[in-house]
């Protein structure tokens, strides 16, 4: 057991992290149902942000069309369920096969790519995506709203609550378990050095097509439990600001470290959420923040949430070593 929990870098406080988590809707005020949604609004946050750390943080390919991906996989598990009677359950795992498709073609063109020229090709998918969804107006209704079957035939938050809190974990596990693979080993190498890895044996082109594909897939399967949760999909859904939203919250976790974003996103996203209902009337002004908060980070802590636990702890065993 300990073994395992070693491999997918599950610590003591991560534990905790998780027990509180469970336990957070059974306490005043978390139990009340408008907070609940505030907190399964963070939780998909959360779990888009170790989807996309998956590559911002070990192929060095930032995804800044993450959001249509997600959408994309939302509208295909909806419309399934609507046009063909399917359960939610097995269309959001359905729905994230075409955003994993649309992943590995997109992939193969921008994936030889660097730099900037990967993010504007991902971009301009993303945007692409979010065209489609507003001018297909006979499929997807475009921004009159597509209404779609929920998961639970329940007005209560808290299944939706467990669902994402277990699909978040899901997403985590999985793509731990990839990254300590050998495949976890080409990431880090391409991601650091490209040319170093290539001149290695490692074939850059195939593992990042294979990252992608994966941070693709979950995006979607993600996207399809928003659709089943919210019950209606609007485009604006896929909106670069949500994508930039994601981004904000993986950057403050810390890229590379994949639990970074999930811990970061409960409480940021959480209040960010309180911000927007308390100044209703300032409409954008937790994208202002996003952005400053994106500014320091990348300034003067680009490690995240992440370095400083790292911190910390090595300055705890530093203690502990010269105690004895």
């Amino acid at each position: 057991m300990k073994k395992f929990q070693d491999r997918i870098g599950l610590s003591m406080p991560g534990l905790l992290f998780g027990v509180f988590l469970l336990l957070l809707p059974w306490f005043p005020p978390f139990n009340k149902e408008y907070i609940l949604r505030w907190l399964i609004a963070a939780l998909i946050v959360g779990a888009s942000a170790i989807a996309f750390d998956f590559s911002g943080g070990f192929i060095a390919v930032i995804n800044f069309g993450f959001m249509g991906f997600f959408g994309l996989g939302a509208y295909t598990s909806a419309l399934l369920a609507i046009r063909f009677h399917l359960s939610p359950w097995l269309t959001i795992f359905i729905g994230a096969l075409s955003p994993a498709i649309l992943g590995l073609l997109s992939g193969l063109v921008s994936l030889r790519l660097r730099g900037m020229m990967i993010l504007c090709f991902t971009w301009f998918v993303g945007l692409a995506l979010m065209g489609l969804a507003t001018k297909l107006v006979f499929l997807t209704r475009g921004s009159l709203g597509l209404p779609c079957p929920t998961l639970y035939k329940t007005a209560s938050n808290v299944p939706y609550y467990y669902t994402i809190l277990g699909m978040m974990f899901v997403t985590y596990l999985v793509m731990k378990l990839v990254i300590q693979s050998h495949y976890g080993l080409a990431f880090r190498a391409i991601g650091q050095n490209m040319e170093a890895a290539r001149t290695s044996g490692i074939n850059p082109l195939k593992f990042r097509v294979v990252n992608f594909i994966l941070a693709c897939a979950f995006a979607g399967w993600i996207g399809g439990f928003y659709a089943h949760y919210y019950g209606v999909l609007t485009p604006d859904l896929m909106s670069t600001a949500k994508t930039t939203e994601v981004l904000v919250i993986a950057y403050i976790g810390g890229r590379g470290s994949l639990w970074g974003g999930a811990v970061a996103a409960v409480p940021f996203v959480f209040a960010m959420e309180v911000i927007r209902s308390v100044l209703s009337d300032m409409p954008g002004l937790n994208l202002i923040i996003y952005g400053l908060f994106l500014i320091f980070v990348m300034l003067y802590y680009p490690g995240g949430l992440a370095e400083g636990y790292r911190k910390i702890v090595a300055k705890l065993r530093v203690k502990e070593i010269a105690q004895h």
